[in-house]
């Protein structure tokens, strides 16, 4: 052994471990796989063992990675824990209720989610942070926020539940000839005017890997910051765009966007996502909160995954 074991190395073992993939341990630990690699390699030479066995793409425990697993996540949760009671030395929060959301989450669900939650419990305060969805999940565990509210979210140190199930709408503007036909194939899409939003978002990643899946490049002629501000050139005319379906259900109601149904191409899954903080309770604001967001997207016409939200309870 040659070195101090750090708790980064660690959290990049269990991911790595976790996901059989330093790619995806990557991106789940938002860090570069370099990066990773380096931590791996920096706890090896501490232990003098190899933990992993790489064929292809494929990453495996050795029989020394197998035996420090359990120990790693222990570790790690130790350290959560201690960081929860020191916390809880001052006596029990009387605090505000602390989120960060997404942005889109915030404009969509948290207005509805919110007034229902005042009406329940008006002397709890609450502060609402956003950002993308690392910033989320990096204000979780910095224990700036409680709750995060986002897309797609996975760490080794955060517990994610996935709430509903929210996909992307191709929407239209009424004359559009796709608003007659109905129904598209994403090759028709991509030739077509789109508008893509907030770059460097995971709604911008995904749809930019959906058309590179299918070999096609799409016809991407505005990008903007906003999802408001994409619906309003949509409805304008100035092009098509594919949108989260709860961003768009008031404009489809009132019939100034139309959805059109994709055919022949199989869209990312999108979840409604809520993490927070692995080992410790939630407290009984953030619990009652979590209550009111189920009935909201219950509600809704978002479809609540329900053995996720019986796992919430």
């Amino acid at each position: 052994m040659g070195g101090t074991v750090e708790l980064h190395q660690l959290e990049a073992f269990v991911a790595v471990a976790t996901f059989r993939s330093f790619h995806r341990a990557a991106e789940a630990l938002f860090l570069s796989q370099p990066a990773v690699s380096a931590r791996i390699q920096s706890l090896e030479r501490a232990l003098g063992k190899r933990l992993f066995e790489r064929d292809g793409r494929t990453v495996r425990l050795t029989e020394a990675g197998e035996a420090l697993l359990p120990y790693a996540e222990r570790a790690i949760q130790a350290v959560v824990e201690g960081q929860h009671a020191v916390q809880q030395t001052s006596g029990p929060s009387a605090g505000p209720l602390t989120l960060a959301a997404v942005p889109s989450l915030c404009t969509y669900l948290l207005p509805e989610a919110l007034k229902r939650f005042r009406q329940e419990c008006e002397d709890c305060k609450v502060l609402i942070r956003t950002g993308h969805s690392r910033d989320v999940l990096q204000m979780v565990l910095n224990e700036e926020a409680e709750i995060g509210l986002a897309r797609s979210l996975s760490h080794p140190q955060v517990e994610t539940i996935h709430l509903a199930r929210d996909p992307f709408v191709l929407v239209v503007y009424p004359r559009h000839p796709f608003a007659k036909a109905g129904r598209v194939t994403l090759e028709e899409v991509a030739s077509q005017p789109l508008i893509f939003y907030d770059r460097g978002s995971s709604d911008w990643t995904l749809l930019n890997a959906t058309f590179r899946r299918q070999g096609l490049i799409p016809n991407v002629v505005l990008e903007l910051d906003t999802i408001e501000a994409t619906k309003k050139m949509v409805e304008r005319g100035v092009g098509i765009s594919l949108l989260p379906k709860i961003a768009v259900r008031r404009e489809v109601a009132e019939g100034s966007l139309v959805p059109v149904r994709l055919v022949g191409a199989e869209m990312p899954q999108r979840f409604v996502d809520l993490v927070y903080l692995r080992g410790r309770g939630l407290n009984e604001w953030a619990r009652r909160f979590v209550q009111t967001l189920r009935a909201t997207l219950s509600g809704g016409q978002v479809v609540v995954d329900q053995r996720a939200a019986s796992n919430a309870r």
